[in-house]
């Protein structure tokens, strides 16, 4: 079993939005690659701006409020990674969970149909982890669940689990955008296939034989999602790139 890539929409805003901010894709690309299906995409909130404005006004925006890229933010309760601040960003972030950080301006996203609006707040500057460190976060935590996995006889209540263990070696291809360094490009298609093994194993808890096999399920895959949302974060967030994509 292949586990294909579903990025959320902040990773292709801070993944195309950089690319855009550098002068390394034209705005039509930019946009096709961050719209995708979505109808369209608006921003409300920007600093000196009235009213809601479509994405490519919004991009200009940023770069003219000093942002030189755009980094993705993925908290959740107990763990804001990605976000420093400040409380009313934070709180609109830990609710969708996910936003983007580009400078001094947080952009948090919200469905309505088939469009997405944005909602631009203050941010504050964050802490992160390198991209070398999330990277071996992501790999221990991989073999980890791998082998708690294992113990529990995934492959019993989850076969398709046991697919995805087996195929590690072989996670989804992604396209990054121009500039976007190889190392990060692999880090993101791993941590993508982590949040999936999680997710299927997560999928059908009405399943398990007992309550002390829920537990430790959820014991094994806690730490793996938490080290795929680091990945992810890392991967798609330009402070933290090796330069010229070295480590």
């Amino acid at each position: 079993m292949r586990v294909q890539p579903a990025l959320p929409v902040s990773a292709r805003l801070a993944w195309w939005g950089t690319s855009w901010l550098r002068g390394r894709v034209v705005t039509d690309l930019a946009l096709d690659a961050v719209l995708r299906d979505d109808a369209t995409h608006v921003v409300a909130g920007l600093p000196g701006v009235d009213g809601s404005v479509p994405l490519a006004r919004a991009l200009a925006e940023l770069r003219i409020n000093g942002a030189e890229m755009c980094g993705l933010a993925l908290p959740e309760p107990g763990d804001p990674v990605g976000i420093g601040g400040p409380r009313e960003l934070s709180a609109a972030a830990l609710e969708a969970g996910e936003a983007v950080v580009a400078g001094a301006i947080g952009l948090v996203p919200r469905r309505v149909g088939a469009a997405i609006e944005w909602t631009a707040y203050d941010a504050a500057p964050r802490q992160l982890s390198d991209v070398g460190e999330a990277d071996r976060g992501l790999r221990r935590a991989l073999q980890q669940a791998a082998t708690a996995l294992a113990d529990l006889d995934v492959a019993r209540w989850r076969p398709e689990v046991a697919d995805v263990l087996m195929n590690l070696h072989r996670p989804p291809s992604i396209k990054p955008p121009p500039g976007t360094p190889e190392r990060c490009a692999e880090l993101a298609a791993r941590a993508l296939q982590a949040r999936a093994i999680v997710d299927l194993a997560l999928e059908d808890d009405g399943g398990a034989l007992s309550a002390a096999e829920v537990t430790g399920r959820r014991a094994a895959l806690q730490p793996l999602g938490a080290a795929a949302r680091r990945g992810l974060v890392a991967a798609f967030s330009p402070e933290v790139w090796p330069e010229r994509g070295r480590f």
